[in-house]
C-alpha cells in the first residue's frame, strides 16, 4: 500500500507540473506522442541484443537447478540474493603419489634401456657367430706344418701315423683332443698336448716315459732272452730289436743308447709276460723296480744289475762287483743306510752284504 500511495503522489506531482510520467506517456504513446521509425528501430535492436543474454541466463538457471544449486529467478523469491556458481573440481595429489609416479617412470626408462642393451648384445652375438661360421668353413688357416717336440724314442714316421692329421683340415676345424688321445696310446708317450700356432702350424708337444731298466725275459728252455725296456711306472715300453735285424733300421738310435746305459734285471723266471703299453704284473720284476725307485742317488747310481729270481731273493750287483742280498722292497732307506756304512767302513774289502733282515745285517770280505 505504501508503494502505491507513493507512486500516486508522484504522478500527481508530475501532472501538476505539466510533465506527464514516463509510464503514462508510454501508454499514450500511440495517441499523444507519435513514435518515429528511427526510435522503433533502436528499440528493436536493443531487444534483439538482450535476447541472447536472456537465453544464456535461462540455460544457466536450468544447469544450476539440475546440479542442486540455488536458482535465482528474476522477480522471484530469491531476487536480490547472491547467485551460487558451481565450484570447480579440485584434484589433490600427495607427495607419496608423486614419488611413486617418479619411481615408475624411472623404472620404465631403465627397463627400456635394458631391453635395448639385450637386443644389442643379441645382435652382436648373432653377427659374431655368423662370422665365425663363415671363417670356420673357409679354407683359411690351412695346416701346412706339423711340429713334434719332446720325442726321442719315436721316429717322425711313427709320430705322423699316430697324429694322423687330415691333409685338408685347418687350424680351426682340427680336433686337437682326438689327436692327443691317439698319440697318448703309444707306450712311450706319458702326456701329449696339441697347440695351434697360427697361421698354419700345428704343434704336438710330447712328454715321453724315460727308460728305467732293461728286463731280460727268457724266451725258451735255452739261455736265450728277450730284452724289454720298462719305465719307472712299470709300463712295458718295447722289446729291443736285434741290431742286425730289419726292425733295427726303423728303430730310434736312442733306444740302443738307453739299453746300454740303464741297469738290467736278470734271472727273471720263465713264463714272465710283457706287452707294449701294459703295466708289469710279475711280482719279481715289480719288487726289483720298487727297490730301484726307493734308493737315493748315492746308491742307485752304483747298481748295475738286479737279480729277480724271487721277491725274497732279490739281489743287487754294484759297480765294484759287490753283491747285496736286499730281499723285499721294505725298509728301503734303512737297508741303504746300512749298506753304505759297511762299504764306508770296509773299503775294497767287501764282496757280499746281506740286509734282508735290516736289524741284523751281515757281510763277507773278499
Amino acid at each position: 500500500m505504501v508503494g502505491r500511495n507513493d507512486r500516486r503522489r508522484s504522478n500527481e506531482m508530475r501532472s501538476r507540473s505539466g510533465r506527464p510520467s514516463a509510464r503514462r506517456s508510454s501508454r499514450e504513446a500511440g495517441t499523444s506522442r507519435p513514435v518515429s521509425g528511427s526510435s522503433r528501430t533502436a528499440r528493436n535492436a536493443q531487444r534483439t541484443a538482450r535476447e541472447p543474454q536472456r537465453s544464456q541466463s535461462a540455460q544457466r538457471e536450468t544447469q544450476w537447478e539440475a546440479t542442486g544449486s540455488v536458482a535465482a529467478v528474476r522477480g522471484g523469491r530469491n531476487r536480490g540474493k547472491k547467485e551460487a556458481y558451481p565450484e570447480p573440481e579440485v584434484i589433490s595429489t600427495s607427495v607419496g603419489q608423486l614419488r611413486r609416479a617418479d619411481r615408475l617412470e624411472r623404472a620404465k626408462k631403465k627397463s627400456r634401456r635394458r631391453l635395448i642393451m639385450v637386443v644389442a648384445v643379441i645382435a652382436v652375438v648373432v653377427v659374431v657367430l655368423a662370422g665365425w661360421a663363415a671363417l670356420y668353413n673357409s679354407p683359411a688357416f690351412k695346416i701346412e706344418n706339423v711340429e713334434v717336440n719332446g720325442v726321442e724314442h719315436l721316429t717322425s714316421e711313427e709320430m705322423a701315423q699316430l697324429a694322423n692329421v687330415p691333409n685338408d683340415t685347418t687350424l680351426l676345424r682340427v680336433d686337437t683332443g682326438t689327436i692327443e688321445a691317439r698319440v697318448e696310446q703309444n707306450a712311450w708317450v706319458a702326456d701329449a698336448q696339441v697347440v695351434r700356432a697360427f697361421p698354419n702350424t700345428l704343434q704336438i708337444n710330447v712328454t715321453e716315459r724315460p727308460v728305467f731298466a732293461v728286463v731280460e725275459i727268457p724266451t725258451g728252455a735255452t739261455a736265450a732272452v728277450k730284452k724289454w725296456l720298462v719305465a719307472e711306472d712299470h709300463v712295458w715300453l718295447m722289446p729291443v730289436p736285434d741290431e742286425s735285424s730289419e726292425a733295427a733300421k726303423t728303430t730310434s738310435a736312442k733306444v740302443y743308447e738307453d739299453e746300454k746305459s740303464v741297469l738290467h734285471i736278470v734271472d727273471v723266471p720263465f713264463g714272465t709276460k710283457a706287452e707294449i703299453g701294459k703295466e708289469c704284473v710279475d711280482a719279481n720284476v715289480n719288487n726289483a723296480l720298487d727297490i730301484l725307485s726307493g734308493l737315493t742317488t748315492e746308491l742307485s747310481g752304483r747298481v748295475t744289475k738286479v737279480s729277480a729270481a724271487g721277491t725274497a731273493e732279490t739281489t743287487l750287483v754294484l759297480d765294484n762287483g759287490v753283491e747285496v742280498a736286499f730281499g723285499k722292497a721294505e725298509d728301503i732307506r734303512d737297508k741303504e743306510r746300512v749298506i753304505l756304512e759297511i762299504l764306508a767302513q770296509n773299503p775294497d774289502n767287501v764282496s757280499y752284504i746281506n740286509v734282508r733282515m735290516v736289524n741284523s745285517p751281515t757281510w763277507r770280505s773278499v
